[in-house]
């Protein structure tokens, strides 16, 4: 870990340049800057609960402007491969959160899906736009 900082605009304060976090901060910054994401609709280290008293933090969680999630997002440190361990992860996370899109990224390689009302999960190989989210 180390010991430098870097601003995270989404939490308004310095955190830990750790590996995980530039992957998430330069990832982030690609969803406002390139896919037109509102920075306010995106919420980083959300507490949820995934049992009976065990909470967890999800990476990010992107909002649709009624406040219902629209997209989990889950980041690695660039060394750590994306695998169907990482994609449960996430999927459990998902249990509570109930978001329609999945991302798994470790800076190198991106993973998105998107899950249907019956729960069919359709892996795409682009990240949708901001206005691709909302029918």
């Amino acid at each position: 870990m180390s010991n430098h900082q870097l601003y995270c605009p989404f939490r308004r304060k310095w955190v830990a340049a750790t590996p995980e976090e530039q992957v998430r901060q330069t990832f982030l910054h690609g969803l406002v800057e390139h896919y037109g994401y509102p920075q306010s609709l995106i919420a980083v280290e959300t507490q949820i609960a995934v049992g009976a008293g065990v909470t967890k933090r999800c990476d990010a969680v992107v909002y649709a402007r009624s406040l219902q999630p629209l997209m989990l997002i889950e980041f690695k440190a660039g060394q750590v491969a994306i695998t169907g361990q990482v994609l449960d992860q996430a999927a459990v996370y998902n249990t509570t959160v109930h978001a329609p899109y999945l991302i798994l990224s470790n800076g190198k390689q991106t993973v998105v899906a998107h899950i249907d009302d019956e729960r069919k999960i359709t892996f795409l190989n682009y990240i949708p736009a901001w206005n691709q989210l909302l029918p």
